[in-house]
């Protein structure tokens, strides 16, 4: 049984965006590690983020949900987080387990990380290796996927770190290691990424710094021995999530989609920076602020789109969105270029294969690099007809659904199984809006 995506002549309507897994992911973890207790509300209740609530009560959080969305956690504070009594299994997350490493390298504990097949098949040793010079220990030697066994230290050694990949999340997992370690931990990237991790750990209260490097580095700075207070938060919408249904608005014969309740950050917003130089009918309206983020309703509606050269300084901002500019760059006239992403193919899938292999068995002609893909757009509705082979990937599933909605003939793909992991209320939005999808 496959799920398919039928063409629809309208999507159009007002959704607000679910809670951002980056920062649902971050706010249990420094809740979790902080004295007292904290209140936080629009969490995203996905399968990766509940993994991650489960492992913070094994470490000894008190992790209670309240109300849909809304958590209490009472913090382990000075008294640490302890050895976990059965292994933590963060499922598909890669952001869940990666910086629960750098977390946990700083307490004296002993817990073994598994996943699922796809998980287990990612690359640890860009975390692992920066937490060995710190102090932390790996078992068994020589392995950098899970699952591996950590041990922890309370005196980590700090140190002044250069990551080979712009990674958010091998900053974050060294920042968070260097809360507990003896001095200054220092990390100079190859550029700025996403800095949920520096902004909420002020929220929380520690003091964290920022400095430009040389040429395009950022640097970033955590003094050790900082104590995480409790807080009320608001997690903001999530741009990845709502990326999705805005690209459903720019293909669709009449498009008119209003996501509310976005976070509006630099380091997340290249996909609406790429589809504006494509001709995206983009509009936004400032309404707040949540976990120290500013928040925007989004708007966008049906848009001639032209293809173009994706600026590799956009790639880190955009780098869970390829899928879905695939997508719009399909629907796109002339050439879409995406350069300089090679860590694409390390993500839940290999994404590189997987957007050609997805493009291309529902008629649109696309080129593979080693670091990208080039797409060569139909200058309107691609064939579709296709059944796309998702590799337990939440991105590839619903990327080609909302292909689906817009294309000659409908889209089908083999598994949505995944997509529970970060967009859980995915369907009932697309739905909202007017997509057709059904099981057949």
């Amino acid at each position: 049984m496959a799920w398919t995506s039928f063409p629809v002549d309208r999507f159009q309507g007002a959704i607000r965006a679910p809670g951002d897994k980056s920062c649902s992911h971050r706010a249990l973890m420094l809740a979790g590690a902080a004295a007292g207790v904290s209140e936080i509300s629009g969490l995203l209740e996905g399968e990766d983020v509940i993994n991650t609530a489960r492992a913070m009560q094994a470490l000894g959080a008190e992790v209670e949900q309240t109300a849909p969305g809304r958590w209490r956690i009472e913090g382990t504070g000075k008294t640490g987080l302890r050895s976990p009594s059965a292994p933590l299994d963060f499922g598909n997350s890669g952001t869940g387990s990666r910086l629960m490493m750098g977390l946990m390298a700083g307490y004296d504990l002993r817990a073994e990380l598994t996943g699922d097949k796809s998980l287990s098949s990612r690359p640890m040793a860009r975390i692992t290796d920066p937490l060995k010079l710190m102090g932390a220990k790996f078992a068994p030697e020589g392995r950098d996927k899970l699952p591996l066994t950590l041990s922890g230290r309370a005196d980590l050694t700090p140190i002044s770190y250069a990551p080979k990949q712009a990674s958010a999340q091998v900053k974050s997992a060294i920042l968070l290691a260097g809360l507990n370690a003896d001095g200054l931990t220092e990390v100079t990237e190859l550029y700025a990424t996403r800095d949920h991790t520096e902004r909420m750990l002020r929220s929380f209260g520690v003091d964290v710094a920022v400095r430009a490097g040389k040429g395009s580095q950022n640097v970033v700075t955590i003094e050790g021995g900082q104590s995480l207070q409790a807080v009320e938060t608001s997690i903001p919408g999530d741009p990845s999530s709502a990326a999705f249904l805005i690209a459903g608005a720019l293909i669709s014969p009449s498009g008119g989609v209003v996501v509310e309740h976005i976070m509006s950050n630099a380091t997340r917003d290249g996909f609406f920076q790429a589809a504006g130089q494509m001709g995206a009918g983009l509009g936004a309206e400032e309404t707040g602020d949540g976990a120290g983020e500013r928040l925007v309703d989004l708007q966008a509606e049906t848009s001639d789109l032209k293809g173009c050269k994706i600026p590799e300084t956009l790639v880190a901002a955009m780098i869970d969105e390829f899928p879905i500019l695939a997508v719009i760059a399909a629907f796109a006239k002339g050439e879409t270029r995406v350069r300089g992403a090679e860590e694409l193919r390390v993500k839940e899938s290999d994404r590189i294969s997987a957007i050609v292999a997805m493009l291309r068995v529902n008629g649109v002609e696309v080129e593979e690099h080693e670091d990208g893909f080039t797409v060569m757009g139909c200058d309107g509705p691609p064939p579709g007809g296709g059944l796309v082979e998702t590799h337990h990937d939440h991105r590839i599933a619903m990327s080609a659904l909302v292909m689906g909605t817009a294309s000659q003939k409908p889209v089908a793909v083999d598994d949505i199984a995944m997509i529970a992991t970060s967009y859980p209320e995915f369907l009932d939005h697309m739905r909202t809006l007017g997509a057709d999808i059904r099981e057949i």
